[in-house]
């Protein structure tokens, strides 16, 4: 008990760094719009770790990721201990798809945590972070090839080729995502129009069975049978398209620059809209799971263990591999170069006569 005092003393002893505005960081660090609350550039781990508890302009935005992790995992841990359920094939790709619904909240709340450590480190943390929204691009095919496709649409070869293609298309949303990042400095706007566009591709490819069922279903839902969407299916898209809307406008903060440091910024919005995408996906494929069991009892999955495993093998190779290579061309990048602008040694020494 006293040893225990003692260390939570020495935590409260600790001094948490200090927030600097604006114009005392790199321009590589800022934010449009968020105009204070930024943290040193030159932030060591600890510090980094501490930030997670002092309120800067990251700290919702780590938390809104952080906890939905653990809220995922519960949800995976729950699944998968019903007796049973991890045995029946049938169940396998919803279990593919809960894997990345945890990873991609859990890499977003690290890369927001340590992003401050250097422009280098910056960088390197949201190429893993985009890594990992690519890989749940991919999770969401497995349930959707699985449970929701469009009867006219079984056995079709957009149906055989439909994961497979998706993850090709998790090589090309991380690629250009993370190359979106170069030009960022000198073309901010080029950068962010191939950002949305590596991820906003993934998406409407991965929901085109959704999209075509809406279509039939539109205005007849009595009468739609199997092809009849959830009302969690709703919710899902109307998230997305808030969380696309958030991420391209940039909105409030562009209206009140320095209103919304703090709390209130569309990225914390996005993260928000995002994780409740998530959620009610999820609440989708287990309504589409369970309303059409019977009626795919009889159908032949697209894919077996084997091919699901190959299939998710070569997409995490092959994106820590893309990872890896834009990786080593920022590590050889001189510090002249613009993605790496601004002189870290001269904020640290503002920083510090502050």
């Amino acid at each position: 008990m006293w040893r225990c005092c003692r260390v939570w003393a020495a935590m409260l002893s600790l001094k948490l760094p200090q927030l600097l505005q604006v114009h005392q960081v790199p321009r590589v660090f800022w934010e449009d719009g968020i105009m204070s609350g930024y943290r040193r550039p030159t932030s060591s781990a600890l510090d980094c770790v501490l930030s997670i508890f002092q309120m800067t302009n990251e700290t919702v935005n780590i938390w809104t990721h952080f906890l939905p992790t653990w809220y995922f995992l519960w949800r995976l841990l729950a699944l998968a201990g019903i007796p049973g359920f991890c045995a029946e094939p049938y169940h396998w790709p919803l279990l593919v798809f809960l894997l990345p619904a945890c990873l991609y909240p859990f890499a977003s709340c690290c890369a927001h945590t340590f992003s401050s450590m250097s422009p280098r480190a910056r960088h390197i943390c949201y190429f893993l972070d985009y890594g990992a929204l690519s890989l749940y691009s991919l999770g969401c095919a497995f349930p959707y090839a699985a449970y929701s496709m469009p009867a006219s649409w079984l056995h079709s070869r957009l149906h055989q080729f439909f994961v497979p293609a998706a993850a090709l298309n998790s090589f090309l949303c991380t690629s250009l995502s993370c190359y979106s990042r170069f030009p960022e400095m000198e073309s901010p706007g080029l950068s962010k129009a191939l950002r949305t566009a590596a991820f906003a591709y993934p998406f409407l490819f991965d929901n085109l069975p959704l999209f075509y069922r809406l279509g039939l279903c539109w205005g007849r839902a009595r009468s739609c049978g199997q092809e009849t969407l959830s009302t969690s299916h709703s919710y899902h898209l109307l998230c997305a398209l808030l969380t696309g809307f958030l991420f391209a406008s940039r909105l409030p903060e562009r209206l009140a620059p320095g209103r919304f440091d703090y709390i209130g910024h569309s990225h914390q919005l996005f993260h928000i809209c995002a994780v409740l995408g998530t959620h009610f996906q999820l609440e989708a494929v287990l309504a589409d799971m369970g309303s059409r069991r019977a009626w795919l009892a009889s159908q032949e999955p697209p894919l077996g263990l084997e091919g699901t495993v190959a299939t998710l093998g070569v997409a995490v190779a092959g994106n820590l591999l893309i990872i890896a290579a834009f990786t080593a061309t920022l590590l050889q990048a001189p510090s002249t170069c613009p993605l790496l602008q601004g002189s870290l040694l001269d904020v640290g020494s503002q920083a510090k006569q502050q």
